[in-house]
């Protein structure tokens, strides 16, 4: 009977005409459409269709009085005054399925890897969607292995958690988000490559992430000369793929890289619809649409299984922590893993700054023994940090201070525990108990 009342339900919501309008104006990338006034709503879909090219899909964002303000997916050749403009669905969806594992697809969930069509799911996912309600959540449970062993002993990651990793270009977080998919002990993994070069996706998933790493993950791709659309397109596509993998009762860690593209996506398209500009040019609507994309991932329904562990990297801009999408997302997520350039000048890769990085689920998801390791291996290190450079200077004299001089004795040792070859794998508990061997064994 309620089956029988659910599709009655969806018939209803059918249209039983179709709506047109017609390009009014352009104003850069967006299309000016008067007559859909009565059916037209913010996010909805629609197609212009230029006089001499094929369809556009575009979508609705804003309007102007009566005008409806619609930026297309691509770029919009051909299109000009009194083109056609139809309206074609409420908001855009995908139906995801089990066996696009292994594949790389499009913001639109269309196959990019030349392995034929994918099927698709019974369900429609809507890649706008809520984040679930905050009271019917699980809680975040127990420790994730990510595969590197400067993570989890210092920042040990848990099921259901959200991290970021915040870093400039070229300091290797994508390296970094690569190794993490290989040796992860989640059940699924997707990544989303939003606004990246084109010359490092095949870079990406044929040599860093290769055969073995593709086989349980599903790959989003939109690169940097794509729209501002496809590219803030890419990342709710990411997380809605996650959705399903969840509600398959499913473990799955959300790699996205990077949410300062995605950022800059929603800063386009705001200025192109006439929002007033805030912080570093940022509209106001790409502080209000962070949390609602991050707050996607997270533990699932607390009667289920599955969960999302997220994992997001932010472009730091001219290295400065403090930015406004470095500040804003920091403070959303439940931790940070910061990649610092001098550490990666000097070779050491992961170039992790231990005494600047944080999980927020430290020192609770840590036994009372691993606690006193990482407490004692982090003063060690940030007593070094805070005089290194009189250090390298020579200008520190030994005996000056005890802490600095016990700091001095067990850095080289921990400078090689963090150190890690991109295509080696680190145990959790092999990890701890190699920390406590160095800790036990004065820095030798």
């Amino acid at each position: 009977m309620h089956g029988v009342k659910r599709v009655i339900h969806h018939l209803s919501q059918v249209k039983t005409h179709a709506s047109f309008g017609r390009v009014k104006a352009l104003t850069g990338p967006l299309a000016h459409v008067v007559g859909l006034e009565e059916d037209a709503l913010q996010g909805a879909l629609c197609e212009i269709v230029p006089k001499s090219h094929p369809p556009i899909l575009a979508e609705i964002v804003g309007f102007s009085g009566n005008t409806a303000l619609a930026m297309p997916y691509e770029a919009g050749e051909g299109v000009g005054p009194n083109c056609v403009v139809r309206l074609k669905a409420p908001t855009l969806a995908i139906y995801p399925h089990e066996s696009w594992l292994g594949r790389v697809v499009n913001a639109h969930a269309t196959p990019l890897d030349r392995q034929g069509p994918i099927a698709h799911g019974m369900r429609a996912y809507p890649t706008r969607a809520s984040p679930l309600p905050a009271h019917r959540r699980g809680l975040v449970k127990e420790r994730l292995g990510l595969g590197v062993r400067a993570i989890d002993t210092f920042m040990t990651c848990c099921k259901g958690q959200r991290m970021g990793i915040f870093a400039g270009s070229g300091v290797g977080k994508s390296s970094l988000l690569s190794q993490i998919a290989r040796f992860t002990q989640a059940d699924v993994i997707v990544i989303g490559l939003i606004g990246e070069r084109g010359r490092e996706v095949r870079e990406f998933i044929d040599e860093q992430l290769g055969p073995e790493g593709m086989k349980k993950c599903v790959v989003v791709v939109a690169t940097s000369d794509e729209t501002a659309l496809t590219r803030r397109q890419a990342a709710y596509t990411t997380v809605t793929i996650a959705d399903f993998f969840r509600d398959e009762g499913k473990e799955v860690l959300c790699l996205m890289d990077s949410v300062t593209r995605f950022a800059m996506a929603l800063r386009e398209i705001g200025l192109a619809a006439g929002e007033p500009p805030a912080s570093k040019g940022y509209t106001p609507s790409v502080f209000a649409e962070l949390p609602r994309l991050l707050e996607r991932t997270g533990p699932g329904l607390e009667d289920r299984e599955g969960s999302i562990t997220g994992l997001f990297t932010v472009l730091v801009e001219g290295d400065d922590h403090n930015e406004p999408i470095s500040d804003a997302v920091r403070g959303i997520l439940d931790g940070h893993i910061v990649l610092d350039r001098v550490i990666a000048q000097r070779g050491r890769f992961p170039a992790i700054h231990v005494p600047k990085s944080l999980s927020r689920m430290v020192p609770g998801c840590l036994s009372p023994a691993e606690r006193e390791i990482v407490v004692k291996a982090r003063s060690l290190l940030s007593a070094y940090d805070e005089m290194e450079d009189l250090i390298r200077l020579g200008a520190y004299k030994r005996g000056t201070s005890a802490d600095v001089d016990e700091a001095m004795r067990f850095y080289p040792a921990l400078e090689a525990f963090l150190a890690q070859e991109l295509h080696d794998q680190s145990e959790m508990g092999e990890s701890f108990m190699n920390l406590a061997t160095l800790l036990d064994g004065k820095g030798k």
